[in-house]
């Protein structure tokens, strides 16, 4: 199998306008603006560019609190990258729209995790933040960039998940991605709040039919990898069954976990990583060139060998399209090679009979 690295996320900033319950980052206004100036952005961007032109989604923190994020943009989409940016949308205004038309921002993706203020507001603790999600996909709509949402989700609002998905397709969203959360960073405090592993399943059946109803929004679980597994299991047991759909900017494949597979992340330190939920470093991008990181670091490699995978998930017939989450089995176990805990299936070879 090749791995080529076709997404990017780059940590533009830790700092942020929110104090979000579940941030990967532990994102606030008292951390740094940046930790990588200007000139050593552009020279991370060339570092990836000797490899590679993926999609590259400027995110965070929140990315627009840096004033020169356009012009990395900028320089980005002069390399070939499809430049993407996530942002919470508050900071979102009609010149903010246009120079994200001038830099060729591909797609825009909003953070909206509750159909109404009283939930959304709740989980991201600031009072206005859904108000504010609302106004930024009216400015996008009337300046005709593309956007995704991304909602996350645990016992707090896992009620709201079908009033939320409805709200999302009702704004003009491309697509939309149901994180079920991983608890890193400030997201570690919402360990006793993650969704009850019974009702995980529930959720992914949902999806599922959810998923097989739809022709104008793309629907993902993300942080869900063994949907994928349930996906094919489901199909066998309906006459109607789910053909996977994908964005032009796909990270390639209808896969569960592609960490250090097709996507990676880079923080604001330059240090990448599998995903943005793994905090394990396989090499530092201004210090080691990144052809280096990506095909030579034990961590990657490691990722890439699916029947070292430990427990259910390497004896699984379905680890080349799930492969379980390596950031969850870290978060709970200290072992991302382990297996994934939010998982019940028992593989065929373990004793599991159809």
């Amino acid at each position: 199998m090749e791995f080529v690295p076709k997404w990017i996320a780059w940590e533009s900033t830790e700092r942020c306008n929110l104090s979000c319950i579940h941030c990967r980052c532990s994102s606030d206004m008292e951390k740094d603006l940046f930790h990588l100036d200007t000139q050593r952005a552009l020279q991370l961007v060339d570092r990836i560019a000797e490899l590679c032109q993926p999609v590259f989604v400027l995110s965070g923190g929140e990315p627009l609190m840096r004033e020169d994020i356009f012009d990395i943009a900028r320089y980005a989409d002069g390399k070939g990258f499809r430049v993407c940016m996530a942002t919470n949308g508050a900071l979102l205004t009609d010149d903010i729209c246009e120079q994200m038309k001038q830099t060729n921002i591909r797609m825009v993706s909003l953070s909206l995790d509750g159909s109404s203020a009283e939930v959304h507001d709740n989980f991201r603790q600031v009072p206005g933040s859904f108000d504010a999600v609302m106004r930024a996909a009216e400015l996008l709509n009337q300046h005709q960039i593309p956007f995704l949402i991304n909602s996350s989700f645990t016992q707090r609002n896992q009620e709201d998940i079908a009033a939320t998905f409805r709200l999302a397709k009702g704004l003009g969203a491309r697509a939309w991605y149901m994180f079920m959360i991983v608890p890193t960073g400030r997201g570690e405090d919402v360990m006793a709040e993650l969704v009850k592993p019974e009702d995980y399943n529930e959720i992914l059946r949902w999806h599922y039919e959810q998923e097989k109803q739809e022709d104008k929004i793309l629907m993902r679980p993300t942080c869900a990898p063994h949907y994928y597994r349930m996906v094919p299991q489901l199909n066998k047991q309906s006459d109607d069954k789910l053909e996977r759909r994908s964005l032009t900017f796909s990270t390639g494949g209808a896969k569960g976990c592609i960490a250090a597979q097709s996507i990676c992340f880079i923080d604001a330190r330059g240090n990448v990583k599998p995903c943005s939920y793994l905090p394990l470093t396989a090499g530092n991008i201004l210090e080691t060139p990144f052809k280096a990181i990506w095909e030579e670091s034990q961590l990657f490699q490691d990722m890439r060998d699916f029947k070292a995978y430990k427990g259910r998930c390497g004896a699984c017939e379905y680890v080349n399209v799930c492969g379980g989450c390596r950031a969850r089995a870290y978060s709970v176990t200290g072992d991302y090679m382990e297996e994934e805990p939010f998982c019940d299936y028992v593989p065929l070879s373990m004793g599991h009979s159809s």
